[in-house]
């Protein structure tokens, strides 16, 4: 039992009853909404408590009342790590007393003895106030006890300067308050990232095997085309044992250097480097001369094992093992992986699997500065251990970012971003028709996704061929990485395959013939497209335009034309916003009139704006509740940039 009369209830936003965190970004903010009610008439007050989780003191954000018993306020986060909140509410007698005081004078009422009984509300205030503040308290406090003082008694009563002196310092008698929730802050980049993959093998000449030198000597190309974050696919020692062939076949021939993801051999395993790529000190220098050009390595962080790798002699509990002395190999039907053992998470020994597998991802966080992870296949492991591998990793780099690569269950991929995941990928591949994203995007920004889940657009990935692609249609690859680049703040392609647009398949299949992940590619990368020209425009808009830096801030402009897709989005502080208008037909020339979303952007229809193509740098006048837009397939997009 306890005395409290307050009620709080559905306190907003919470995951899974506060079993796991939301996220935002250092600068973003939280809106608290929560239902606080008392019985009879009572005056109430409620507020929103957060600190950092290492601060002693709560800071406070009074509610403000939104009618049937609801209130919101908000705050923004500002440091790296978990932060805690709660809502926290209390009957407010020194303003349940100034309420009634004024009712019965409203009513003619004579009210000494309510003043007298105002007084302790006034000495409670007064032991916490300045001393302007006092001055008015002790006056008040004088008046309410003299009755030839009872004009001016009622005049401080009523004064709207006591009631800002009440609410800025209440009593709170026997507040309640709800659970303590808890926001796990990132920085930027969790947000807003723009990936660029290629391996780096392939980055020599001629299909000799490339080299960390060979990588540093690409990194212009990824700077000018404007992507801040270089993905590479494993880089450890590959194995040999069932080593796979060109195109997944089972037969290795001297020459073929296998699938990357084929992890560990005679030359090491998880914290080793690939020979023919470099040592240590090349790989530590490729990190930092990314780094000195505004990007970021992230390094791919895949759980498997091959046949030879060290692990599989000196650890041999961590495999299952059949009858027959085997291990079976990694399926994901009708991929079938013969050149890689599955780790045995329900091994008895897990917790100190669960230590090794920490001290891997903490080695190159440690040794070679690397803060960005892609998560290869994490669905097939415990959510369990993601949780305490992130937690873990977190505690000591709270900089760390992790990217879910889980194409499967929607569900299987939300709960990877409760557990820790900043980042995820998404179902954006095989979204294509109007209706197909704007019913996605819509998901993704107005439900509890909006709240723990970063989407991360990819238009193709090595795994990834997908039909659309497949044509070799250049508005198709125009039109893909602009609904990317705009819909999501985090986007990657997979080049120059992308770029170049190469785009043979298997027959019938979303892959890659001649796929680069059992094989060395020879590309030119002194080749500049129309596509690279473009993708640089657009990523230089994201750096420019903080409105296609998130997400969530986003309302689809409908009209009628199913061709063509229109939405608007905005900054928080509203200072940066965009119209943006795709052509999803390849072919065809499309028109419409756009809806202006006056309203949200706060113009009046008589009135007017001027938007600025970023792309072709053209300027128009716009005004009125709708504006006609044409866009040809040649360049299939425009975004505007809303100028006020």
């Amino acid at each position: 039992m306890n005395q409290e009369r307050v009620v709080i209830e559905n306190v907003q936003p919470v995951i899974n009853a506060g079993r796991h965190a939301i996220k935002r970004v250092i600068g973003e903010t939280v809106q608290v909404s929560a239902t606080v009610l008392v019985d009879g008439h009572d005056v109430i007050q409620s507020a929103v408590l957060y600190k950092h989780e290492k601060a002693r003191k709560w800071q406070e954000q009074r509610m403000d009342s939104i009618g049937n018993d609801d209130y919101k306020a908000s705050f923004q986060v500002e440091k790296l790590g978990k932060l805690q909140y709660k809502v926290q509410g209390w009957v407010d007698y020194a303003l349940n007393w100034r309420h009634g005081i004024s009712r019965k004078l409203a009513d003619g009422q004579h009210v000494k003895s309510e003043l007298l009984d105002g007084v302790i509300h006034l000495e409670h205030a007064y032991a916490k106030a300045n001393k302007t503040e006092q001055s008015l308290l002790q006056f008040g406090i004088e008046s309410f006890q003299t009755d030839s003082r009872y004009d001016e008694a009622v005049e401080v009563a009523l004064s709207d300067r006591l009631k800002d002196i009440f609410l800025k310092y209440p009593a709170k008698q026997i507040a309640a308050e709800s659970e303590v929730f808890i926001c796990s802050v990132d920085r930027e980049k969790a947000r807003f990232s723009t990936w660029y993959e290629f391996f780096p093998r392939s980055a020599g000449q001629n299909y000799n095997h490339g080299t960390f030198k060979d990588c540093i000597e690409l990194l212009p190309y990824v700077e000018e085309m404007g992507f801040d974050t270089l993905y590479f696919p494993p880089v450890h020692p590959i194995g040999e044992v069932n080593r796979k062939g060109k195109n997944n076949t089972t037969t290795a021939h001297g020459d073929d250097v296998g699938s990357c993801w084929g992890i560990g051999s005679k030359n090491g395993g998880h914290m080793s480097l690939h020979p023919q790529l470099g040592n240590e000190k090349d790989f530590k220098k490729l990190v930092q001369e990314a780094k000195s050009r505004g990007i970021e390595v992230a390094m791919d962080y895949a759980l498997q094992a091959a046949p030879d790798h060290p692990w599989v002699k000196e650890h041999k509990e961590w495999f299952r093992w059949r009858p027959d002395g085997t291990v079976q190999y990694a399926e994901n039907p009708p991929k079938k992986y013969q050149d890689i053992l599955p780790i045995y998470f329900e091994t008895t020994d897990w917790k100190n699997l669960w230590k090794e597998l920490l001290r891997v991802a903490l080695y190159w966080v440690e040794e070679f500065d690397i803060k960005v992870f892609r998560v290869d296949n994490p669905h097939t492991k415990p959510f369990h251990f993601w949780e305490y591998l992130i937690g873990e990793v977190k505690k000591k780099h709270d900089d760390v970012i992790f990217l879910a690569e889980a194409f499967t269950a929607p569900k299987v991929m939300n709960q990877l971003a409760k557990v820790g995941f900043q980042q995820s990928y998404t179902y954006f591949t095989w979204r294509n028709n109007k209706h197909e994203l704007q019913e996605y995007v819509h998901e993704l920004t107005t439900s509890h996704q909006r709240e723990y889940m970063q989407p991360n657009f990819w238009p193709n990935t090595p795994d990834i061929n997908p039909y659309h692609l497949q044509s070799g249609n250049e508005s198709v690859h125009l039109n893909r990485y602009a609904l990317a680049a705009t819909l999501s703040s985090s986007i990657g392609i997979y080049g120059p395959v992308f770029e170049q647009m190469i785009s043979s398949a298997l027959p019938g299949k979303e892959e890659y013939l001649d796929s680069e992940k059992f094989q060395i590619a020879n590309y030119d990368w002194s080749k500049r497209t129309k596509l690279t020209l473009i993708i640089t425009k657009i990523n230089q808009a994201r750096k420019n335009l903080a409105a296609l830096q998130q997400t969530n801030n986003i309302k689809f402009l409908h009209q009628d034309n199913n061709q063509l897709i229109t939405f608007y989005k905005w900054s928080d502080d509203r200072k940066s916003e965009v119209i943006v208008a795709i052509n999803l037909d390849p072919y065809y020339e499309q028109e419409t009139w756009v809806p202006m979303p006056l309203q949200e952007m706060g113009i009046d229809e008589h009135h007017g704006f001027t938007v600025r193509d970023v792309i072709t740098d053209s300027s128009y006048h716009w005004s009125g509740t709708h504006n006609y837009v044409k866009i040809n397939p040649v360049l299939p997009f425009h975004i505007f940039e809303v100028k006020r």
